[in-house]
C-alpha cells in the first residue's frame, strides 16, 4: 500500500486509492526466507490470527442467536470492529458505505448537488454558503435563507447529515426546497436540478500590495492545478498594476491534509525539481519510499511565507516541513497538529473500507512529525514497544538552522492569532452574529461594503442581542453554578446558608465578566462587521478578515523586508 503515490492524508483520514481489493479482511505477508526468525514469527502469527478469527466468529454467532434481546447483527459487528481498532492509533478506522462516499468527495473535490453548504442554528437549517455557478446561485438562493422543507418534508429539528444527504443526489435529478427569507413572510418553493459541483481547495487568492496570498483548505486531486492557476493569476494581477510579485503567503492554517502525491506537487511549485519532500517508512525496510518533486517550479525564487496552526495536519505538515528544512521559505503562526502516520485504504466487501496505518512519514532531515499518541485505556495490551518521540533531538536545515523533533512543525516565527473570547464563542454558538447579519441584509438589500458603519453596526447588534434575551455566564460563573447545585444536592435546605455566602463571589465574577466584555467590544464589533459583509459578498469578507489578521499581517511585513527575511533563512 505504501508504494502507492495516492495516499490520502488529512488530519484524521488518510487513504490509498490504489490498494488491492481483497476477498478477506486479513492479509498475511510472508517475510523473506533468509531471516529464519521472521519466518517462524510469521507462521506463529498466522496460526494465532486464524485461531482468533474462529473465536471471534463463535462469540458473534452465540450473541446474535442467544442473547436475551434481539440485536442488530450489522451494528453489533461494526461495533466489534470499531472496538478492536480503537486499541490501535486514532487514525485507523472502519468505514461504511456513506463514509466511503465522503472519501471520494474529499479526494476528488466534487459531488452531485446544488452548490450550497448548510448549518444548524437553534434547530433551524440555514444556507451558510453558496458556490457560484451552480443551481442554487442561479436560482437566487443566498446566505441566510432558511430551509423549511426538502422534498415536502419539514427540515426543522432534523439531523444535519440527514438533510444534507437528501439535498445531494444523482446529477440530473431534481430536489424541491421550501425556502424562507428574512423579511419575507411567505415560504417559496424552488425546484432545482442537481449537477456536478466542484469545490475548489483554494479558498481565496488575492494581491495585497505586491504580495500574493493563497489560502488552501485541503489537498485534493486538483489542488496542484488550482495552486498553479492561482499563482499565475497573481502574477497577471501584478503585471496589470505595472509591477511584479515580491512574495507569496501560503496559508495552511486549519488545513487537515489530503493526498500525499498532491502535497509533493504543491511543494514542487516552490522547490527545485528533484528536491526531497518527504519519506515514508513502513513495518519493514522494503516498505520505505522517498518522494521528490518532479516538475519545474513555478516560483522557484520568490520569497515565501507559510502560515500554520494547531489544525494544520498531515499533508500541510509535509509541505511546511519541506519548505522549512530546504530553507525555501519562513514558517509563521503556531505549532502544527503533529500527524505523521500514513494510512492506506483497503477495500472490503459490500462497499466497506478499512483505513489502516501502514507507515510513518519523515521530513527531509529525518524528523518524525507524529506527536505521542494517548491510546485507549483497557485491560488488554495490544501494542507492545510503542515508539516514543524525542522533543529535544536537534535536526538541521539546508543552511544549518536548528529544528527540533517531538512532533509537529514548529514555526520559525511564533505569531499568536486573535483568540476568541468566551463571550464571543457564546454569541457564535447561539447564532447571534449570523442571525443579526441575516436580519440586517433583509433590511438593507443593496448595502455596499464602504457604507458599513462599524460603530452603528455594533450598536444595532447590542440592541439585537438584548432583544433576543441573550444571557452570558463566564466559565468561572458556570463553575460556581455547578458548585451551588452540588451543595444543594448534598445538604438540601441546609445549603441555603452556605450558598448565600457565594452570592458576593457571584457578583464579583459578574463584574469581571462585564469588564472582559467591554474590553472585547472592538473585536466583537469587527466580528459583526465581517459577518454582515459575508452575507453580501463572501470574497470581500474574506479579504477584510485577512487585512486584520495578525498572522497574515506579520507575514506581509516580513516579505516586505528582504533583509529580515534573508537573515532568518541564512543566520
Amino acid at each position: 500500500m505504501v508504494s502507492s503515490p495516492n495516499l490520502f492524508m488529512p488530519g484524521f483520514r488518510r487513504w490509498s486509492r490504489t490498494a488491492v481489493a481483497l476477498g478477506t479482511a486479513v492479509v498475511f505477508t510472508i517475510l523473506p526466507a533468509a531471516d529464519s526468525v521472521a519466518v517462524t514469527e510469521s507462521k506463529s502469527d498466522l496460526f494465532a490470527a486464524g485461531r482468533s478469527i474462529e473465536l471471534l466468529g463463535d462469540v458473534y454467532r452465540e450473541v446474535t442467536e442467544n442473547y436475551v434481546d434481539k440485536v442488530d447483527v450489522s451494528q453489533l459487528m461494526f461495533s466489534g470492529i470499531d472496538g478492536m481498532l480503537d486499541k490501535l492509533d486514532p487514525f485507523t478506522a472502519f468505514l461504511d458505505e456513506s463514509e466511503t462516499e465522503e472519501l471520494d468527495e474529499l479526494t476528488t473535490g466534487k459531488y452531485a448537488g446544488i452548490g450550497i453548504t448548510i448549518g444548524l442554528i437553534s434547530d433551524d437549517l440555514y444556507i451558510m454558503s453558496v458556490i457560484d455557478g451552480n443551481a442554487a446561485s442561479r436560482a437566487g438562493l443566498r446566505v441566510g435563507d432558511r430551509i423549511v422543507s426538502v422534498n415536502g418534508v419539514k427540515a426543522r429539528k432534523r439531523a444535519l447529515d440527514e438533510v444534507r444527504s437528501q439535498i445531494k443526489g444523482l446529477a440530473g435529478s431534481a430536489v424541491r426546497l421550501g425556502i424562507e427569507r428574512s423579511g419575507v413572510r411567505e415560504v417559496r418553493e424552488y425546484t432545482l436540478t442537481r449537477s456536478e459541483v466542484r469545490v475548489s481547495t483554494i479558498s481565496y487568492t488575492g494581491l495585497f500590495g505586491s504580495i500574493g496570498y493563497v489560502g488552501m483548505d485541503s489537498f485534493g486531486e486538483r489542488t496542484s492545478e488550482e495552486l498553479r492557476a492561482s499563482l499565475q493569476s497573481l502574477q497577471q494581477q501584478a503585471s496589470l498594476r505595472n509591477s511584479s510579485l515580491s512574495g507569496i503567503v501560503l496559508d495552511l492554517r486549519g488545513n487537515p491534509g489530503g493526498l500525499l502525491s498532491t502535497a509533493v506537487d504543491v511543494a514542487g511549485a516552490f522547490l527545485e525539481k528533484g528536491s526531497t519532500v518527504v519519506s515514508t517508512r513502513g513495518r519493514s525496510g522494503n516498505e520505505s519510499q522517498i518522494f521528490v518533486t518532479k516538475s519545474t517550479p513555478l516560483v522557484p525564487k520568490l520569497p515565501l511565507a507559510v502560515l500554520i496552526d494547531g489544525d494544520s495536519a498531515s499533508a500541510s505538515e509535509i509541505v511546511a516541513g519541506a519548505i522549512q528544512e530546504l530553507d525555501r521559505g519562513v514558517i509563521l503562526g503556531g505549532g502544527s497538529f503533529g500527524k505523521g502516520l500514513v494510512q492506506s485504504v483497503i477495500p472490503l466487501p459490500y462497499d466497506h473500507v478499512l483505513k489502516l496505518t501502514t507507515s510513518k512519514y519523515y521530513t527531509p532531515s529525518g524528523r518524525l512529525i507524529q506527536k505521542p499518541i494517548r491510546r485507549a485505556e483497557g485491560t488488554r495490551k495490544v501494542l507492545i514497544g510503542a515508539s516514543t518521540v524525542d522533543s529535544t533531538k536537534v535536526f538541521f536545515t539546508l543552511h544549518r538552522r536548528k529544528v527540533y523533533g517531538g512532533g509537529g512543525i514548529r514555526p520559525d516565527i511564533v505569531v499568536r492569532a486573535t483568540e476568541q473570547s468566551g463571550y464571543e464563542h457564546a454569541l457564535e454558538q447561539k447564532g447571534m452574529f449570523f442571525r443579526f447579519a441575516n436580519r440586517y441584509h433583509a433590511s438593507h438589500p443593496r448595502q455596499v461594503e464602504n457604507d458599513l458603519n462599524g460603530a452603528q453596526l455594533f450598536g444595532d447588534f447590542r440592541r439585537f442581542v438584548a432583544g433576543e434575551r441573550f444571557s452570558y455566564r463566564s466559565r468561572p460563573q458556570q463553575m460556581l453554578d455547578s458548585l451551588k447545585t452540588v451543595m444543594r444536592k448534598e445538604y438540601g435546605k441546609d445549603s441555603d446558608g452556605l450558598t448565600s455566602g457565594l452570592e458576593n463571589l457571584d457578583r464579583a465574577l459578574a463584574t469581571k465578566a462585564s469588564g472582559a466584555i467591554s474590553a472585547d467590544s472592538a473585536h466583537i464589533a469587527s466580528a459583526v462587521r465581517l459577518e454582515v459583509m459575508r452575507h453580501y459578498d463572501e470574497k470581500a469578507a474574506r479579504r477584510s478578515a485577512i487585512e486584520i489578521d495578525p498572522v497574515a499581517q506579520k507575514a506581509f511585513a516580513l516579505l516586505a523586508d528582504p533583509k529580515s527575511y534573508q537573515a532568518l533563512l541564512r543566520p
